[in-house]
């Protein structure tokens, strides 16, 4: 327990520097990324956690994966429970801890709020992602909203810490667009790519600081 005490206090140091941001974004990201930086006026504004908790030793992060919709851009893909703001939310850390309520089940009594990462902008659905990170005290008792979420996935760190689950692919997003080369990080047999693999990337990095 130490050990795993160690590493929510490393992660509570390097927070307090500037956060690898943008280059640790690309280093998950198609090429095509490098185009859509910034978010224009116009963006929406959504919120995601990154929620942490220890679970046989080892410190777990909490994903979900959606519902297929052909009205969502982002149906049937691996994220973190989030979605968009609403006029009633406070700040976008109240978006994210909503959302976590409303999709997982998680309560904002449960989380300990280690702060915000970069923001990210999502070009096909216009979205400008405000990420926060974590941590619960145990393993959460989850219950989904069943309309958006279709499962929860709990995967230790350590997973994505290993060279072996950052993987190359073409993705389909439509009959008429296939984007190659895409990276992604491999998690029980799906492909975690996009945004998400974005944010976690810079959550990675940010693990391997002093």
């Amino acid at each position: 327990m130490i050990a795993m005490k160690s590493l929510i206090e490393k992660i509570e140091r390097r927070m307090k520097f500037p956060l690898p941001g943008q280059e640790a974004h690309l280093r998950m990201a198609h090429i095509t990324r490098r185009h859509y930086v910034g978010a224009p006026p116009d963006a929406r504004q959504a919120a995601v956690l990154l929620a942490l908790f220890p679970k046989q030793g080892e410190w777990h992060i909490v994903l979900i994966e959606r519902n297929a919709n052909d009205r969502d851009q982002h149906g049937g893909q691996i994220g973190f429970p989030g979605g968009k703001a609403e006029p009633f939310d406070d700040t976008m850390l109240a978006t994210a801890l909503r959302e976590a309520t409303e999709e997982v089940g998680i309560l904002k009594s449960q989380v300990n709020v280690l702060g915000g990462l970069t923001e990210l902008y999502i070009p096909v659905s216009n979205f400008q992602v405000h990420p926060f990170l974590g941590y619960l005290d145990e393993q959460p008792s989850y219950q989904l909203q069943a309309e958006e979420v279709n499962a929860v996935l709990e995967a230790p760190l350590s997973h994505f810490q290993s060279a072996s689950t950052r993987r190359v692919t073409d993705i389909k997003i439509n009959s008429q667009l296939t984007l190659k080369n895409v990276p992604y990080f491999e998690l029980q047999g799906r492909v975690l790519w996009g945004a998400t693999a974005m944010m976690l990337s810079e959550l990675l990095e940010i693990l391997q600081g002093d």
